[in-house]
């Protein structure tokens, strides 16, 4: 697999390549952290923080099915559905590659979609669809209508909601009660190395139980725990309303920087984008000098990038390197 943020070499000092939110996070959050009690197991039921994310959503604590992170909830989900007899699985194309790699490790036959109107027309009653809303790797966002005609059809409609937090143009979707959410914050609260998430069940609870069996033991870390219990607090919630009205206006900056240069970019309403550069970058030369683009060729677009926002000083450096 394929992924952005830091790899094997040395320290990145302007990481295009992740996702995460590159504002300064709030002390009190890395205090919490820092606190976590590690000497002792967490309750294997986490009871408290199901009941506090179900108040959050509005939903009952059963619905809320605690996981080590996106990726462990893809793979568990995936096999769940192989499970409950469903033997295709929809991903998005391009998309997080880990949608393919879990129903691929499982036999299950994966069928790719550009767009929901070709999603439609081929969708049979018993496969398992993934939505990522917002997408990525292209910052693009579905209408209410697309994702109830999906989920009307589909045995298993699954929305990943990873970067809803930070999400700067429009409005989220509403969603179908049929559907399951995976939330994964750890991007927007800028802790990627805090591996948390949680699922929530559709509203009448179909498979959810097989869902939770396959979980492993303390499946969250006593990290992860307080960092999902630290999500709805009001501080971090203004917190994050403030990062995104910097990323808004750094997005801005970075997209006429990247213009002026003679890149083709494409429309998102995230802090990360698809862009063409107007000449064929050098990925090492770039990662010699402590910056890191993620490559887009693993998602089927040779000759792209998928680009996040960064404050002016690494845009600044960006900008250096590639104008020599």
């Amino acid at each position: 697999m394929t992924h952005g943020g830091s790899d094997s070499g040395p320290p990145l000092l302007h990481d295009f390549s992740t996702n995460a939110n590159p504002l300064p996070v709030p002390a009190s959050l890395s205090a919490a952290l820092q606190a976590a009690d590690r000497c002792r197991y967490p309750d294997p039921h986490y009871l408290a923080l199901r009941e506090q994310l179900g108040r959050a959503h509005g939903v009952s604590p059963e619905r809320i099915l605690p996981a080590s992170g996106g990726a462990e909830a893809i793979r568990r989900l995936s096999l769940a559905a192989l499970l409950q007899g469903l033997r295709e699985v929809w991903v998005p194309s391009p998309g997080f590659g880990d949608y393919a790699a879990a129903a691929q490790a499982l036999g299950l036959r994966v069928r790719s979609y550009a767009d929901v109107t070709q999603l439609l027309q081929e969708l049979g009653s018993e496969a398992m669809v993934w939505i990522c809303e917002p997408c990525n790797p292209t910052g693009e966002s579905l209408a209410s209508a697309q994702i109830a005609a999906v989920a009307a059809r589909a045995a298993l409609t699954v929305l990943d909601r990873a970067y809803e937090p930070l999400r700067l143009a429009g409005t989220a979707p509403a969603l179908p009660s049929n559907c399951w959410t995976l939330h994964c914050p750890n991007k927007a609260l800028g802790h990627t190395g805090v591996r948390a998430a949680y699922l929530i069940a559709a509203e009448d609870y179909a498979f959810s139980h097989r869902v939770q069996q396959l979980a492993a033991s303390w499946v969250l870390s006593a990290e992860g725990q307080v960092l999902l219990m630290q999500l709805h607090r009001p501080e971090i919630q203004a917190w994050l309303a403030d990062s995104r009205a910097q990323l808004r206006r750094w997005s801005v900056q970075q997209r006429e920087m990247l213009a002026s240069l003679g890149w083709q970019q494409r429309e998102s309403c995230t802090p990360f984008w698809l862009a063409r550069p107007a000449v064929p970058l050098d990925h090492e030369d770039l990662r010699a000098h402590g910056i890191k683009l993620r490559d887009a060729s693993s998602f089927g677009l040779p000759g792209w990038v998928r680009v996040a926002t960064l404050p002016p000083q690494s845009q600044l450096a960006l900008k250096k390197v590639i104008a020599q």
